[in-house]
């Protein structure tokens, strides 16, 4: 299977939208009165929602998968990409879409980004998913395996250090990353912008930045938006304790934690997922 496989039969549009300035990849599929919109990880790239956008089209929404700042091909200024500089990016996007209210679907750093604009802007989002999502805690060791590993990936012209970039988030990589998605990574991570802006895109791996932006407490208690957290059994980024206190901290939020899965449960249990989150927007008890 390739990407352009799970894509088959799909009528979508891949190309740019200036979101405040900002030259900005997305993928839209799908029509309908409600958007959703899909936030990707730290150096990821809209490609990680390839097996859930068409089984959302097909239900009737329209979806965005967007590349934030700095990632995928989208520009990247030069400053550090802090999260307030993420959700303003996506605050714009939605203006530039003509989109007021949107249900969001934030994996890793698309979760907290996603989270924080629910808490901050609170009539800007239906339901929130939130995907693994980082942002509760600064835990120097998972810091400094995002921080080397991303850096091989990107300062070597070595495929494998891209490809075990990619092995980190997945329970099972030989079911899960393709020689596709690796070249698709090897080429972003090789643009020249992309090398440049490593330093911004990586600054919330440092302590001082990530603690400053952390969602805290007071932040998760003002979130109103339904919300679904979905998390991996063996997610190597986060333990099953900070999916629980996450739960506990967001009222009225559902937990559901995926047996034999890691970082990236919408990919590694896509079908799974895909009716999960589709009985959840349609309704399903938070």
């Amino acid at each position: 299977m390739t990407i352009w496989n799970d894509l088959t039969g799909l009528d979508h549009h891949l190309g740019y939208v200036d979101a405040g300035g900002i030259r900005t990849r997305t993928l839209r599929a799908g029509e309908g009165d409600e958007a959703v919109v899909f936030l990707h990880g730290t150096s990821g790239h809209l490609e990680a929602f390839v097996r859930n956008i068409p089984a959302h089209a097909a239900a009737g929404y329209a979806c965005h998968a967007i590349d934030m700042i700095g990632h995928g091909y989208t520009t990247g200024p030069d400053y550090p990409y802090r999260i307030p500089r993420y959700v303003d990016h996506v605050l714009a996007y939605l203006d530039a879409c003509g989109i007021d209210r949107a249900h969001f679907v934030g994996e890793s750093l698309g979760g907290w980004v996603a989270g924080r604009l629910a808490a901050d802007y609170p009539d800007r989002v239906s339901r929130l998913t939130l995907v693994a999502p980082g942002g509760t805690v600064a835990n120097p060791q998972v810091m400094e395996r995002i921080k080397t590993s991303t850096r091989k990936a990107v300062e070597s012209d070595d495929i494998a250090f891209t490809r075990k970039r990619l092995e980190l988030l997945m329970f099972d990589p030989a079911a899960n990353i393709s020689d596709e998605l690796v070249e698709i990574r090897h080429a972003i991570y090789h643009q020249p912008e992309f090398v440049k802006a490593l330093p911004n895109l990586l600054c919330l791996q440092e302590m001082e930045n990530r603690v400053e932006d952390l969602l805290s407490p007071e932040q998760m208690g003002r979130i109103t938006a339904p919300t679904l957290i979905v998390w991996g059994a063996q997610n190597p980024f986060g333990d099953v304790p900070e999916a629980h206190n996450l739960h506990r901290s967001i009222p009225g939020s559902r937990l559901e934690i995926f047996p034999e899965c890691g970082h990236w449960p919408q990919h590694e249990h896509a079908d799974h997922f895909n009716a999960l989150h589709l009985g959840f927007l349609n309704g399903a008890q938070a």
